[in-house]
C-alpha cells in the first residue's frame, strides 16, 4: 500500500491493525499503530525512515512498486529505534552503497542494532541535502525521545518529518488528522506524550522554541506513527507546548490494589470525601492490578494529585502497586501532589513505603498518609472521607 501525499511525497509505510503491545510489553496499543515511511522525489529521490522489522520485506516490495530501488539516491534515518529502522536492513541489502543520513548517535545506534557498516553520512542541525528544486534540512532532536533522534524538513512542500514527536499509536483508514475520530486521536496523542515524552518535557519546550525560531512555514507535519497533520498542523505543536509545562487538569486520580477489599473500600470512601470537599474536582479510581498501566499513567499525567493505596504484604506492597510506582518514578512528573493509604492486619508498612516512593519521585506529599486496621469499619471509613476532604482542601 502507498498513498500520494503531495506531488513529490508518497507515504510507503505500514498500517498495523493488530498490534496491542509496544516496546516489548511496556506500552499498550489498543487501537493499533502505523509505521510511517516516506518517499520524496525531486531530481533526486530519498526515503525517510522505514518500518518495523517484521514488515521489512513487504516494505521493500511495496517500495519497488513506486520506484526502481536503484533510483533511490539517499536514505534518511531520523531515528534508529527498530520500529522505524527495521525495514532499513532489508532495504540496504538491495542498495548497500547508498548513503544513510543520520546523526552521530544514529550511527552508533544503527551499528548497535544491525552490525553493518553502511555508507553513513553524519548530519547536524542546519545541514541541507539538495534533492533538486527542494532541500531536506536536518534538525537534531536529542532525547525526543532517544539520543539519536532528529527531524527532517522538506522545503518547497514545507513538510516537517518529525519522527516520534507529534505522533501517536493509532491505526486508522483516514490517514490525516481531519479524517480521524477526533476523540480517539486526542486520547492517543495525550497517552503517547504522557507515557513516552513526559521525562523530556523541558527538552520538548526548548526544541519547539528552536524550530519555531527558524521561521520555516509548515504545511504538514508527518510523524512516524499515526496520522499526518495537514489541517492546522501546528495545533499539535501548541498542544505539546501545553503538555510540556507541568500539565495538569482539575483532576485527582486514586490508584489502589487490594486483597480482601479493605483498601478498595478506603479508596472509594476517600473519593467520596474529595468530591464532598470540592465538587468541582474530577476523581477517577483505578484498581491497578485490573487496569492498563499506560491508561493509568495518562490519568496521573492529567491530575493535580495522585493517591496510591495498598495493603501490607510481607512488610511491603502488592506487586501491581510496586510496578506502577516504578513506572511513575521514571516519568519524573512535576507540580503534582500525592498521598498514600492502605489497610493492614499485622505490621502496616505499606503506607510508609508508598509515601517514601512518591516523595522520591518528586511529588509534594499531603500529610503522612492514612492506615486502617483490618477491614475498615464505619468509623474508619469516616476517617477516609475526612482524609479525602483534607486532600481536597490541599488542592484549593
Amino acid at each position: 500500500m502507498s498513498h500520494k501525499i503531495t506531488d513529490h511525497v508518497t507515504w510507503v509505510g505500514k498500517i498495523d491493525w493488530e498490534i496491542r503491545k509496544f516496546h516489548g510489553e511496556e506500552y499498550s496499543t489498543h487501537r493499533g499503530s502505523t509505521y510511517n515511511s516516506y518517499l520524496v522525489r525531486d531530481q533526486k529521490a530519498a526515503v525517510i525512515d522505514t518500518v518495523w522489522g517484521p514488515f521489512g520485506e513487504d516494505f521493500v516490495q511495496n517500495l519497488e512498486r513506486e520506484i526502481d530501488l536503484d533510483q533511490i539516491d539517499f536514505v534518511v534515518a531520523n531515528h534508529a529505534e527498530v520500529d522505524h529502522s527495521g525495514g532499513l536492513f532489508a532495504l540496504m541489502r538491495r542498495i548497500p552503497d547508498k548513503p544513510v543520513y543520520c546523526t552521530a548517535n544514529g550511527v552508533k545506534s544503527l551499528k548497535g542494532h544491525y552490525h553493518q557498516n553502511w555508507n553513513f553520512q553524519v548530519v547536524k542541525t542546519g545541514d541541507r541535502l539538495s534533492l533538486g528544486a527542494m532541500d531536506l534540512i536536518f534538525v537534531e532532536a536529542p532525547m525526543l525521545h532517544w539520543p539519536d533522534s532528529m527531524f527532517s524538513y522538506l522545503t518547497g512542500d514545507n513538510i516537517l518529518f518529525s519522527n516520534d514527536a507529534f505522533g501517536q499509536h493509532y491505526a486508522t483508514s483516514g490517514m490525516y488528522n481531519d479524517l480521524a475520530d477526533q476523540a480517539e486521536l486526542y486520547q492517543e496523542c495525550i497517552k503517547y506524550y504522557a507515557n513516552i515524552l513526559t521525562p523530556f518535557s523541558p527538552l520538548v519546550k526548548k526544541k519547539i522554541e528552536e524550530v519555531v525560531g527558524f521561521g520555516l512555514p509548515v504545511n504538514m507535519i508527518c510523524p512516524s506513527h499515526g496520522v499526518l497533520w495537514r489541517d492546522n498542523p501546528l495545533q499539535i505543536v501548541t498542544q505539546y507546548v501545553q503538555w510540556a509545562q507541568d500539565y495538569q487538569e482539575n483532576q485527582v486520580t486514586i490508584l489502589y490494589d487490594t486483597m480482601w477489599d479493605g483498601t478498595k473500600r478506603m479508596a472509594e470512601a476517600i473519593a467520596e470525601g474529595i468530591v464532598a470537599g470540592n465538587p468541582g474536582l474530577k476523581v477517577k479510581c483505578f484498581h491497578v492490578a485490573r487496569s492498563d498501566h499506560n491508561d493509568v499513567v495518562t490519568e496521573v499525567f492529567r491530575s493535580k494529585a495522585v493517591l496510591v493505596g495498598s495493603p501490607t504484604i510481607n512488610k511491603g506492597v502488592l506487586s501491581s502497586i510496586a510496578a506502577i510506582l516504578e513506572q511513575i518514578k521514571g516519568l519524573r512528573f512535576k507540580n503534582k501532589k500525592a498521598a498514600a493509604f492502605g489497610a493492614y492486619g499485622w505490621s502496616g508498612e505499606s503506607v510508609k513505603i508508598i509515601h517514601k516512593l512518591l516523595e522520591e519521585s518528586g511529588f509534594a506529599m499531603i500529610g503522612d498518609g492514612l492506615k486502617a486496621l483490618w477491614n475498615p469499619d464505619e468509623d474508619a471509613l469516616d476517617q477516609c472521607r475526612a482524609y479525602g476532604r483534607q486532600v481536597a482542601d490541599a488542592l484549593k
